[in-house]
């Protein structure tokens, strides 16, 4: 059937990495094969004066960093790829999580130099609870680094992950010279090169012919044959149904910047990586082939297009066939929505799509109709469960530096909150406004797009509070008796949820054990049953 072939072709994955490892790079040298830009930006080159295709945020732009997921897509050897590529600074994890619910697959991006680094085991622990497939890149071969084994050994220590080389270095730094393909049985020769594609690939089957000394030198070639059967003899033969239940990490070497080792970890990654899988939801499974249409939103993004003041909602597909035009079930709100010009995305270039189906991310346009996590479905009354949001870590109250924009702030603040940058508690009386983040970075980026996109100035004044807690009971009595005792500390949602801030851990177990009949959550998903 046409429709399952639809499916199969397709690939929906992020990139994911410690800030600085090379994550926008990779993403750029992917869309470079894929023919989807004809000459990569040099990321943080002031020289060049180029940023990087997927950072579209003039704040983006300014620190060099990438603040929020952008969706590409484009095809290659007849597959349709999506790449999410998401913010690999800590302040903006929470955006990567979500980011994580709407993927098949990742790939995971290593510094050669650096090793494993703190926002590397947090992003895995996310891939780990959700038994995500992982495939993980070693960048940055062409400068000194560590030494190989030593990286896998941290790779499976820290990660918790067993890994499986399917290419190997040769040399690293000065003396690197390309890397052996151990997958499709290939010597790929290095040679710098940072806007073009490299085609030099010789076939090699078997790693004792003379044709390895040949083209890299005696020495070498013996030493390459030594670690190639250290590898084969330490880590196992490469299982794919171990690398897609997300028990074992296939591994890849080379050097994004230069275009080197993408073209391999991009084929073997369409070779091996799963297509569109299913979604568990609050009425059972759903698989990508059942007929009716169902999706849902994990992310927002208002002011897309500076010039158009454009809000949109970001939907994975996960079933049926999605087309425009067409009526389809708001299950939060039990309302039928139609979208007249549904877009699909190479960064913040959009085109109109009249269909598109599971596993593709497509935008729709929003008058504020969503917030994340809503459900759309084919007439079906369930919702789809998993996407994470978190109690923040810093919190402070949001000041109006100037009254005659009042309208603007209230109006800037709600839809960044529904964006997920942060989230938002109203405190009475006075209708004050606390800012909650997982990051400090967040507010930065909160008062420069409030100036920038919505005419708003504002401050923060810090609050110290230790966890938002979302509560639940089946005693509304005492319920309310805890909101009249801790009503300084009572704040609502912006969904009308009652929330304790705690100021301190021992603050909320004194509240814990003295109201015994209310739980205190640490995620506003309470209601699925995800806690963190």
């Amino acid at each position: 059937m046409k429709h399952n072939s639809d499916i199969e072709k397709r690939r929906t994955f992020a990139i994911i990495s410690h800030p600085d490892a090379g994550k926008t790079t990779l993403t750029e040298k992917l869309l470079l094969f894929g023919g989807a830009i004809q000459t990569a930006g040099a990321v943080k080159n002031n020289k060049i004066k180029k940023t990087a295709t997927s950072d579209f945020m003039e704040i983006e732009k300014q620190r060099g960093i990438s603040v929020a997921t952008s969706v590409m897509a484009f095809e290659y050897l007849n597959k349709q790829i999506n790449i999410l590529d998401t913010p690999g600074h800590k302040d903006f994890a929470e955006d990567t999580y979500r980011t994580l619910t709407a993927v098949d697959s990742v790939i995971l991006i290593i510094d050669c130099a650096n090793g494993v680094e703190a926002q590397t085991k947090r992003l895995m622990e996310v891939c780990r609870m959700r038994k995500t497939p992982v495939i993980i890149f070693i960048n940055k071969l062409d400068r000194e680094g560590r030494e190989s084994f030593d990286l896998l050994d941290e790779l499976e220590e820290i990660l918790k992950i067993k890994v499986c080389p399917l290419s190997w270095p040769i040399g690293i730094g000065a003396t690197f010279k390309g890397v052996y393909n151990i997958y499709s049985k290939e010597l790929n020769l290095f040679a710098a090169n940072k806007t073009k594609i490299s085609e030099e690939v010789i076939q090699i089957e078997d790693v004792n012919s003379s044709d390895l000394d040949e083209q890299i030198g005696n020495n070498e070639a013996d030493l390459l044959r030594e670690e190639l059967d250290l590898v084969s003899g330490v880590y196992d033969h490469f299982n794919r149904e171990d690398y897609l239940s997300g028990e074992v990490a296939p591994v890849f070497f080379g050097s994004a910047i230069n275009n080197f080792g993408v073209k391999e970890l991009l084929e073997a990654f369409l070779d091996i990586s799963p297509s569109p899988l299913g979604r568990e939801t609050d009425m059972g499974f759903i698989e990508p082939n059942d007929k009716k249409f169902s999706g849902f939103i994990f992310k927002i993004h208002a002011n897309l297009d500076p010039k158009h003041r454009d809000r949109i909602a970001f939907l994975r597909i996960v079933s049926g066939k999605f087309e425009r035009n067409t009526f389809y079930n708001h299950v939060r709100l039990d309302k039928k929505i139609k979208f007249a010009n549904p877009t699909s995305f190479m960064a913040q270039d959009k085109s109109v799509i009249d269909e598109a189906f599971p596993g593709d991310v497509i935008g729709l346009y929003d008058t504020g109709t969503f917030k994340i996590g809503d459900s759309l479905t084919e007439g079906s009354e369930f919702s789809f469960k998993g996407i994470p949001s978190f109690s923040p870590e810093i919190f402070m109250e949001l000041e109006n530096k100037d009254p005659m924009k009042s309208k603007q702030l209230e109006k800037g603040i709600q839809q960044l909150t529904d964006e997920g940058v942060a989230q938002l508690f109203i405190q009475q009386p006075g209708n004050r406004k606390i800012v909650g983040t997982v990051g400090q970075l967040q507010f930065d980026v909160i008062a420069y797009r409030l100036e920038h996109e919505y005419g708003a100035k504002c401050a923060f004044t810090p609050k110290r509070y230790f966890k938002a807690c979302w509560m639940t009971t089946d005693n509304q009595k005492e319920l309310e008796q805890f909101i009249k005792a801790k009503s300084v500390y009572i704040a609502k949602d912006k969904d009308d949820n009652f929330v304790f801030l705690a100021e301190t851990p021992f603050l909320l177990q004194m509240a814990q054990a003295d109201y015994p009949n209310i739980k205190f959550h640490f995620t506003s998903d309470f209601k699925v049953g995800i806690e963190n």
